[in-house]
């Protein structure tokens, strides 16, 4: 995208915020193979066992927030948020800088939105790792959930970094010369 920051001297911060972004993307796709294979292994072990594994239903929750929360970034980034479009489009070829200036309005509120997300993690993190929080059965397969809370608070973090610097983009083109 044309003003982004990929030239020039902030090229190399926009490539290295690029990778961090990827980076999450990708451990959240790792992390709906995992889910995927304890899934698959626990419809074995009920249909083989008649008995469900431990820890599946709570790995699987905190798995599906986790994978959620690390790939929201780069669907920001890449555009691929569900909203209304159809009203967008029709602003656009009107009236460009009132469409960029709805961009900028929804990209403050989707960052305010997660950052609250993102601070409010924050404190069951902390609740968590004080109180040595775990999941599953004592005694048969116990996970501490801190690992998964660190990931979900870092995930919506930079998934309200990218809103903000996707406010930025469009405000630039608010704030530009008309084409």
């Amino acid at each position: 995208m044309a003003g982004d920051g990929q030239g020039g001297p902030g090229g190399a911060v926009a490539r290295l915020w690029g990778a961090v972004v990827d980076g999450f993307a990708a451990v959240g796709t790792l992390m709906i193979g995992v889910l995927m294979v304890i899934i698959c292994a626990d419809i074995v072990a009920r249909n083989s066992l008649g008995a469900s594994l431990p820890l599946v239903s709570e790995l699987g929750a905190f798995l599906v927030v986790t994978l959620v929360a690390l790939q929201l970034a780069a669907t920001i980034r890449a555009g691929r948020l569900a909203r209304t479009e159809f009203l967008l489009d029709r602003v656009e070829r009107r009236a460009p800088r009132v469409a960029a200036l709805m961009q900028v309005v929804f990209n403050l509120t989707g960052a305010a939105v997660l950052g609250t997300i993102a601070w409010a993690t924050v404190r069951i993190f902390e609740k968590d790792w004080n109180a040595v929080e775990f999941i599953g059965v004592q005694g048969i397969a116990t996970l501490p959930t801190w690992p998964f809370r660190v990931l979900i608070l870092l995930g919506f973090a930079v998934a309200a970094i990218e809103f903000l610097r996707a406010a930025l983009i469009a405000a630039r083109r608010v704030l530009g010369p008309t084409t």
